[in-house]
């Protein structure tokens, strides 16, 4: 994960900001990245949820959520357990 201000950061923790992406038992497709695109051209941060299983690790969740992240043109801005933060300026 890069380096984002605070303020993005702090608006990222922000329990308010609601899920909209989740990835299922198909994993990571070319829709998901599609849709996590589309969203962020929508507004700036969107909050994607892992479904339990499809990751084994903290390792693999992170490789997950990072390829994604290239994928979309996006940043990570927070990574917790299986839920996770992209912003796109």
């Amino acid at each position: 994960m890069s380096e984002v201000s605070k303020r993005i950061k702090k608006m990222a923790l922000d329990p308010s900001l609601e899920i909209t992406i989740r990835v299922g038992k198909s994993g990571m497709t070319q829709s998901l990245v599609d849709e996590l695109d589309s969203q962020l051209k929508a507004k700036k941060m969107v909050k994607a949820k892992l479904n339990r299983g499809l990751a084994e690790d903290s390792n693999q969740r992170l490789q997950l959520w990072q390829s994604l992240a290239i994928q979309s043109s996006s940043e990570l801005v927070v990574m917790r357990g299986n839920i996770a933060v992209f912003h796109r300026k």
